[in-house]
């Protein structure tokens, strides 16, 4: 993944040379679009944001198969990238033509205030629903662990603050200029933290998706509401 280079896909073991090539197939596509406004350069910002997902899954695969827990301060600056929020809102750039500029991906790529808030709220809230069941290191396990004798409970009421809080640090940066439009904040940094609510709020509807997001999806998309 660091090196990104399709010459290198016959030194990949048979079961991944499937995945290695069309995860590639997928940024050529990504620069075929970006070639249509003259900006396919610009693809390097897109791919550079995948790299920093790549290395922060695995990192946290060193931490699950070592056995170390991490503080929750470790574990954050590998769970918020980890979380897919900036890559996403990398890519989402790529889609709105009039907001495609080298400064707009540097700004993501400086992982501003207003997008960790987003990246916080999403990695938080997905590890309080799935505490219990999955048993990869989560923000709840790391907190009980440096602080020895607390509770699940206690964990929930810290964790959920800081979501809380992440939320007042959205807003307050929604009232701020930035390098880019007030439109793409609202559209893809501030709905990224809306979809997790959504997603979250109750349960793993990421996880058992046909519980919960089935019907939201339908309701949207399949049977919307009527408005006269």
């Amino acid at each position: 993944m660091s090196r990104w280079d399709p010459s290198l896909v016959d030194q990949l073991p048979s079961y991944m040379k499937y995945y290695y090539k069309a995860l590639l197939d997928v940024y050529v596509e990504i620069e075929e679009e970006l070639e249509k406004t003259g900006k396919s350069s610009l693809v390097h910002y897109v791919i550079e944001e995948k790299k920093r997902l790549v290395r922060a899954y695995f990192q946290e695969a060193k931490w699950e198969y070592s056995g170390y827990i991490p503080t929750l301060e470790e574990y954050m600056k590998v769970g918020k990238p980890s979380g897919t929020y900036i890559l996403f809102s990398s890519v989402s750039l790529t889609a709105i033509a009039e907001l495609v500029s080298k400064e707009a991906f540097e700004w993501v790529a400086s992982d501003p205030l207003i997008l960790q808030g987003s990246e916080i709220i999403g990695r938080l809230m997905n590890d309080l629903v799935g505490f219990g069941f999955e048993q990869e290191i989560s923000a709840v396990g790391c907190y009980m662990n440096q602080n020895s004798g607390a509770s699940k409970e206690e964990a929930f009421a810290e964790i959920q603050t800081q979501v809380t809080n992440a939320w007042k640090v959205l807003n307050q940066e929604c009232l701020r200029p930035t390098a880019v439009p007030m439109a793409f904040l609202k559209q893809v940094i501030v709905n990224l933290a809306r979809v997790s609510h959504i997603m979250y709020k109750d349960l793993d509807a990421y996880t058992h998706s046909a519980e919960k997001l089935k019907d939201i999806i339908t309701l949207l998309l399949v049977q919307p509401v009527a408005i006269p």
